[in-house]
């Protein structure tokens, strides 16, 4: 099998521009870089991403991989990435037989404007069991507080997502992108290229909202906890009982709320509730 060529096209995730505080002083400030990207799949158009283009390559690959359009990562031959064109040309020996009917039928998600499913990926995706990882609450605040060193981006200039692949409480790879489906696309694409960075991700954390589109991506990666700062949806709920995906939603400090946990969360930190929290009896009343 040929060796995958694959460009370096990364480009710095920030750029500089002159704004007015509310002091009346004028600064430099760091602002999150926006690029175009399209996406082009043995030549046909797929779509065009709007990204930091930090790891252009990966985003591409996972893109492709999470939407059901690349099979696996052997098929790659090439993926090239050419700003001054704003576009990336993806080679493969493989194309879905119904690729032209996928193309036609698209499900507009929640995704910030960019969430797009191909076909009935939603429907039609069928995975094999996915493993029951165990998580105790003690571990989930350490990985909490371990995950606040790692957003660079957000913290210099805001307006991005952040995903991380997570053994534990240990953080594996962490991605920001000007929206958390990038973000996550970016991690699949790690995963096929540098497969034994992540091969023992068992807990997978956003930064975004856990909708039905974060839970089928997160499983078809083989991950079956799926923990974020924020919400999450109906849809998400029903897919992550499907999958047997682990929910850990508006986990920020010492509070979380545990969805579809099948007696795999161990309460072993439980924090003192506040007044406000208590029940008549708890407080004695």
């Amino acid at each position: 099998m040929p060796a995958l060529q694959l460009s370096r096209a990364r480009l710095p995730a920030t750029t500089t521009i002159d704004v007015l505080d509310a002091y009346g002083d004028s600064r430099q400030q760091a602002i999150a870089a926006e690029r175009a990207l399209t996406v082009y799949l043995n030549k046909r158009e797929i779509v065009t991403l709007m990204t930091l283009g930090d790891d252009p390559e990966a985003l591409v690959v996972g893109y492709l991989r999470n939407q059901g359009l690349l099979r696996r990562a052997e098929d790659l031959l090439a993926v090239q990435v050419d700003w001054e064109v704003e576009s990336a040309a993806v080679v493969t020996d493989y194309l879905p037989d119904d690729l032209d009917n996928r193309l036609s039928t698209r499900t507009v998600t929640t995704g910030c404007g960019q969430g797009t499913v191909f076909g009935k990926l939603l429907e039609q995706t069928s995975l094999s069991a996915l493993p029951e990882t165990p998580l105790a609450q003690s571990t989930l605040y350490q990985l909490l507080t371990n995950l606040n060193t790692y957003n660079e981006t957000y913290r210099s200039a805001g307006a991005v997502h952040g995903c991380a692949l997570c053994h534990q409480s240990r953080v594996l790879d962490f991605v920001e992108d000007v929206g958390r489906h990038n973000a996550v696309d970016t991690l699949a694409g790690h995963q096929w290229l540098n497969q034994a960075e992540s091969s023992s991700a068992d807990i997978f954390y956003t930064t975004g909202r856990l909708t039905s589109e974060m839970v089928l991506k997160v499983a078809q990666m083989g991950i079956s906890v799926l923990v974020s700062r924020s919400g999450v949806t109906q849809k998400g709920v029903e897919l992550a009982e499907r999958f047997g995906v682990m929910l850990i939603a508006r986990a920020k400090g010492k509070n979380f709320q545990a969805i579809n946990t099948a007696n795999r969360l161990t309460l072993d930190a439980i924090p003192a509730k506040p007044p406000s929290a208590r029940t008549s009896k708890e407080a004695g009343i």
